[in-house]
């Protein structure tokens, strides 16, 4: 984290380091990048400011500063049912705009999902998300999040892949662990 110095606060800074060693993480970077330009909800992060220096093979995202995520919160404490529906609520308001936008985000995991101190919710991480109409990989959403038609039908997959994730994350918010943990690749 860091300060703007124009205004006081208190922002976050994603590290890109050599997003363009190859055409795989230039696209990421790329992706990310426009999404986040575009992006304009109260669930969803926005991109306050993009640093780029090409002699140092770095890029930077400068974005407000939530505080922790909802992975860092879960490993610390046990929620409560009502905070556990206000976070659902967001994440699904925060989708829905996606969605809206076309956008499948392929990545929702509690990591993804900052929290500030009154328990405000933003999306983040959009280095996998991809347009309905684009074409889609099996890689995607950390395992434990995974959808089944992206494991059993990678080509060919839905922003209900997203909800799912949600559900898996609803989950594990209930419980205190992940609910089809495992390494399996199938």
């Amino acid at each position: 984290s860091a300060v703007d110095g124009r205004s006081g606060t208190k922002v976050a800074i994603k590290k890109l380091y050599r997003p363009f060693q190859s055409e795989l993480f230039a696209k990421r970077a790329y992706r990310e990048l426009r999404l986040l330009k575009h992006m304009k909800h109260e669930n969803v992060i926005i991109l306050s400011l993009f640093l780029s220096f090409f002699f140092f093979f770095v890029s930077y995202l400068v974005m407000p500063f939530m505080g922790t995520d909802l992975s860092k919160i879960m490993k610390h404490e046990k929620l409560t049912e009502d905070r556990i529906q206000f976070l659902v609520y967001q994440m699904l308001k925060g989708l829905k705009y996606i969605h809206s936008s076309g956008i499948i985000h392929r990545d929702l995991k509690p990591g993804n999902l900052a929290v500030n101190e009154d328990c405000e919710l933003k999306i983040l991480d959009f280095g996998l998300a991809r347009h309905t109409d684009s074409e889609m990989t099996g890689y995607v959403v950390t395992r434990w999040y995974r959808a089944p038609e992206v494991i059993l039908n990678w080509m060919h997959y839905t922003q209900t892949v997203d909800i799912w994730s949600v559900g898996c994350i609803m989950a594990e918010m209930i419980t205190g662990r992940p609910l089809f943990k495992g390494n399996d690749r199938i």
